[in-house]
């Protein structure tokens, strides 16, 4: 797994399956053992993935879900397999703006979704006007944002659904205007960002009036390494891999930062990235 995840670690999964589209992955979806492990995933972004790698299935919908149009009033329809950075292109290309922080969220709208991802002051599910889910069995769902409980990179949702697209309420606006805004904010995340090496974006949530990564760099952790597994010295709520780092690598590294932090500030960071699958044989979990 470890090349379809931006951190270039972790191990195997017992099966990978690719979506023709939609309706293939309905079908996928109908035909599927009950009790099987599902771990979805787009560009791997948020994402850890042990060195034991994944038992059951992982269901990629990476340019799979790649539906993106523009329907009346202004409203953009887009699958959960397209890149955000391309919704906020397309868009500005429209003459729509509001989306252009997404060109900052190196992930998929499925997973921008799933925990109302957010890059330079905007944040995904202000514009959402609707949702589609599916459940185990297949069947399709449309749902209004007032069935979820969102917060800060947290959704919460009917159980046993995953998002496979959204309807994203945009305004019209001066193409121009918003295609130089998209171009300041990549400036901006390229300037303040290790966008050069493998990471999985900021590690850790901001804590209430506070940023994770001052905390890290007050406690003198910048360039601190494990294995190949390093506190970026660009920006402090990175961890990146500056070789071949193991999964392990960087979970110790998350939990070194963590009990270090707590150490020095009495501050309890939560971990922004998700960490699935198993560890390696022999390791302890």
């Amino acid at each position: 797994m470890a090349s379809h995840n931006s951190w270039r670690a972790g191990g195997k999964a017992d099966r990978f399956y690719l979506p023709e589209n939609l309706e293939d992955l309905c079908r996928f979806l109908k035909g599927l053992p009950e009790g099987e492990p599902l771990l979805w995933l787009g560009l791997g972004s948020n994402l850890l993935i042990r060195d034991g790698g994944i038992r059951g299935t992982v269901l990629c919908t990476l340019n799979r879900l790649k539906r993106l149009e523009l329907l009346p009033g202004h409203v953009v329809r887009v699958e959960a397999g397209v890149p955000c950075a391309h919704v906020a292109k397309f868009s500005a290309d429209k003459g729509l703006v509001g989306a252009e922080f997404l060109a900052g969220i190196p992930g998929t709208m499925g997973g921008a979704l799933a925990m109302n991802a957010g890059a330079f002051g905007g944040e995904t599910w202000p514009k959402v006007l609707d949702v589609t889910t599916v459940d185990r069995q297949g069947a399709l769902h449309k749902r209004t944002p007032e069935e979820f409980v969102v917060g800060y990179r947290s959704v919460k949702g009917p159980a046993g659904e995953w998002f496979i697209g959204a309807d994203l309420q945009l305004t019209e606006g001066d193409v121009e205007t918003s295609r130089t805004k998209i171009k300041g904010l990549l400036a901006k995340r390229a300037a303040t960002q290790p966008t050069n090496l493998p990471s999985c974006g900021s590690v850790f949530r901001n804590p209430p009036g506070d940023h994770a990564a001052r905390l890290i760099e007050a406690c003198g952790l910048k360039g601190y390494r494990m294995g190949d597994a390093q506190v970026s010295e660009k920006h402090a709520n990175f961890i990146v891999n500056v070789g071949a780092a193991k999964a392990s690598d960087i979970e110790a590294l998350m939990l070194h930062v963590k009990g270090t932090v707590r150490d020095v500030h009495g501050v309890d960071l939560m971990p922004e990235v998700k960490i699935v699958g198993s560890a390696a044989e022999g390791a302890s979990e």
